[in-house]
């Protein structure tokens, strides 16, 4: 079984100080978790800091966006040796607040993730359709046009995640039920078979969108879903905590 990956996305929440106490509290309350890896994403600002608090500790850093440059006239971007100097080892791309409000493209998703596995980051890359989309019957077009082109040219898929985030689903209290999840999930790993070959079996798929301890247990049992992409529920260490633990012993069972 595919180590399992359980991330906080933190989106525009908590100021240094909140960031740093979120991170030690979570750090603490998931010490003994085995057969995986938990990510949290804070704020830009909050980056050097708590890699400072989660240094030694199982915890490991990601950001929630980059830039497909080094360096330039970029105003308000961060280049990937930025964050690679704050600590981090994953950057969230593509996530679907950054396509919608944003302006983010497949096309740059695709340069992200290249430049980001250039700078030894480990790219987490957000793939999933609207509602219309959804209620249409094209999740599979969608999401296979969006896993295809942001995706191509990697040649190999070792340190990619890709996460499904039905974007109907993200900050809308609805989630998909286990049994649609595992099958967008299992459509993704066989197009990842088809682009890369056997190394798509080793590739950890995570599901997003409204995730709680509630209804994770479930998504986990599912075979191709190795864990969670978590927004709301990672603001507080108690549910985030209660995720992860869940995704551990569902995953290593």
């Amino acid at each position: 079984m595919r180590p399992w990956l359980v991330a906080g996305n933190w989106k525009m929440h908590t100021v240094a100080s909140e960031a740093v106490s979120l991170a030690r509290g979570i750090a603490e309350a998931t010490s003994g978790v085995k057969g995986g890896e938990v990510v949290i994403a804070p704020p830009f600002t909050s980056l050097v800091p708590v890699s400072q608090a989660i240094k030694g500790t199982h915890v490991k850093l990601a950001a929630q966006n980059l830039y497909f440059q080094d360096k330039g006239a970029f105003t308000g971007e961060v280049a990937p040796s930025m964050l690679v100097d704050a600590g981090c080892e994953y950057v969230i791309i593509g996530h679907s607040e950054r396509r919608k409000y944003f302006g983010e493209t497949d096309e740059s998703v695709n340069l992200k993730a290249l430049k980001a596995l250039a700078s030894g980051l480990k790219p987490i890359v957000c793939v999933g359709e609207s509602e219309e989309e959804q209620e249409k019957g094209v999740t599979q077009f969608v999401v296979g046009m969006q896993v295809r082109k942001a995706l191509f040219g990697l040649g190999v898929l070792t340190a990619v995640t890709v996460a499904y985030e039905p974007v109907w689903a993200i900050g809308t209290g609805k989630n998909a039920t286990p049994a649609q999840a595992q099958e967008v999930h299992g459509f993704i790993r066989g197009l990842l078979a088809d682009m890369f070959g056997a190394g798509a079996e080793a590739t950890r798929i995570l599901y997003g969108g409204s995730v709680t301890a509630d209804n994770v247990a479930d998504l986990a049992a599912m075979k191709d879903i190795d864990g969670a992409l978590v927004g709301g529920a990672s603001l507080k260490s108690d549910s985030f905590s209660s995720i992860i633990s869940t995704v551990a012993e569902r995953r290593t069972a």
